[in-house]
């Protein structure tokens, strides 16, 4: 998944949070919905302005995210 085609940053929308593209949604709002249990039909129930392609993008971006950032885990 190409996630750099659903995914944008400017400052001038949410002050520079990391949305997804042609929405007013960050992409933590999904992330943290899926974390909550949501599916991801409910999700763009609530949010009819996402795609099945912007879920997939933020799981894709949250991957990412976690092979270039080390947070420790306790043992």
């Amino acid at each position: 998944m190409n996630w750099q085609q659903y995914i944008t940053s400017d400052p001038e929308v949410l002050h520079g949070a990391v949305c997804l593209s042609g929405t007013r949604i960050s992409v933590s709002v999904v992330l943290d919905s899926l974390a909550a249990n949501e599916t991801p039909e409910r999700i763009l129930e609530q949010y009819p302005s996402l795609t099945a392609e912007h879920i997939s993008a933020a799981i894709a971006y949250a991957a990412d995210l976690a092979r270039e950032r080390i947070v420790p885990v306790p043992a």
